[in-house]
């Protein structure tokens, strides 16, 4: 399961190479795996991974998922590790704002210094709503 979660590999991938090693698994059980145990995984690494500084860029782009465009949020810090992202069906105050919320939220990552945006205009009205919810620092 962690080769699948760590590298590239289709779960067909993986039941190939659990053949080659005489292990007779089916593709559907190595996504049941997945899907029973990385939630679990996940909770027991995320402390242990490298926090990210305090300086935050977010954007967004439009990309097809499923047939159907949505906008990926996403945030990284200033040396381009990930902080959080979100798909949103909308590019609106209101996504921005839900967004920034649930960037905010994670324990892991400091509270942010600054916050670069790109030009859109969703971002400013969220920014100061969240300010005036105490939810970000005005310092």
């Amino acid at each position: 399961m962690r080769w699948c979660l760590r590298y590239a590999l289709s779960y067909r991938d993986l039941e190939e190479m659990m053949n080659e090693r005489g292990l007779s698994v089916d593709h559907t059980t190595i996504y049941r795996w997945v899907q029973a145990y990385a939630p679990e995984l996940e909770k027991r690494i995320r402390h242990h991974l490298s926090l990210t500084n305090d300086s935050y860029r977010v954007d967004e782009t439009y990309i097809k998922v499923k047939g159907a465009w949505k906008y990926l949020y996403r945030a990284v810090d200033s040396t381009g590790q990930t902080i959080d992202f979100m798909l949103s069906a909308k590019r609106d105050t209101k996504a921005a704002k839900r967004f920034f919320r649930k960037m905010l939220k994670l324990p892991q990552h400091p509270s942010p210094r600054v916050i670069n945006v790109d030009q859109n205009k969703s971002y400013p009205p969220a920014v100061e709503e969240l300010k005036e919810e105490g939810v970000l620092s005005t310092a």
